[in-house]
């Protein structure tokens, strides 16, 4: 048997990646025209926390190709702690194409995926947020042309998912990475390892800086993400505090000026205008955050019809 999940970026070759981005151009010019869950067949899509992105697009995603999008409270489940991880993967995969998990664990995911026996994708974790990177690149491409040598620069919170997705999505497809994070926060090593050894595959380059300046100068594309992920709640006073660690990676319009003229924002949302974004840049010219969530719609129905036609799942 023959199965492809995508719980990470790095789950896509730098070819295989393309062309999911190829699908999911031509699926945002013609929306119905891959039909691949029509019967209607199920994706079972959990959500473990707060949503509003991921659900509507998922949602909209197995619609759009003929299927049926079975909607799981992943807290009501109860899934590895009612009942373990591996049995819900059983009870799933027999009822379902395909199965999107927005979870806390990535090791909880991977044993999701290890008992399913259909392709399963990381909706979110605690690690990796690969759906929102695909959507990214997609809307950069669309902005920009081919992405191969263009320059992204994340700044913020570099120990989170959506730094470790920039990292290992971009370096896949041939893009000069930059991360600036303050040093109490900075990207996973192993992560960071990852994204070199592909980088040196595909041409692009890894850059980890504690200098928010040093990551945006001459950037073509601008990113940020919330400094207060989900489960973190608790530390926001410390993160949002004037003296916390990120007030110098505020992405504002003097950060922005460092930037190539051409330079495009992205945020994956929800937003916190005056903390790691003011409100003239996210609400400007050069913000494309409102494309950037549509495409996730794009993205992950191409990607979805990709895991089902390079997978074989046993009766």
């Amino acid at each position: 048997m023959t199965l492809r999940h995508f719980l990470r970026d790095d789950d896509l070759t730098p070819d295989e990646q393309r062309e999911v981005l190829d699908r999911a151009l031509a699926l945002k010019a013609d929306p119905f025209s891959d039909r691949c869950l029509e019967g209607p067949q199920t994706v079972s899509i959990l959500f473990d926390k707060q949503t509003l992105r991921t659900q509507v697009s998922f949602v909209g995603a197995v619609s759009g190709l003929g299927g049926f999008p079975m909607v799981v409270d992943g807290r009501l489940a109860g899934v590895g702690v009612r009942e373990p991880v591996a049995d819900v993967a059983r009870i799933l995969g027999r009822q379902s194409a395909a199965v999107v998990w927005r979870t806390f664990e990535q090791a909880k995911l991977e044993e999701m995926a290890e008992y399913a026996g259909v392709p399963v994708v990381n909706a979110l974790t605690d690690d990796f947020h690969p759906c929102q990177t695909l959507a990214d690149l997609l809307t950069v491409r669309e902005l920009l042309g081919d992405l191969a040598g263009r320059t992204l620069a994340y700044v913020g919170d570099g120990a989170n998912n959506m730094a470790h997705s920039y990292l290992l999505a971009s370096a896949t497809a041939g893009v000069h990475v930059r991360v600036g994070a303050p040093p109490s926060h900075q990207p996973s090593a192993a992560v960071v390892a990852r994204a070199e050894e592909i980088a040196a595959r595909t041409g692009a380059s890894v850059l980890v800086t504690d200098d928010a300046v040093t990551a945006v100068r001459g950037a073509d594309v601008v990113a940020t993400d919330t400094w207060v992920s989900m489960g973190q709640e608790e530390e926001s006073d410390t993160r949002h505090g004037t003296d916390g660690p990120f007030e110098p990676f505020r992405v504002d319009e003097a950060l922005m000026a460092q930037a190539a003229d051409h330079a495009v924002f992205l945020h994956c949302l929800p937003a916190y205008r005056g903390h790691e974004v003011t409100s003239a840049v996210i609400d400007g010219p050069r913000s494309h955050v409102w494309q950037e969530a549509e495409n996730r719609l794009h993205a992950q129905k191409a990607l979805l019809s990709w895991l089902l036609e390079h997978s074989e799942v046993s009766a």
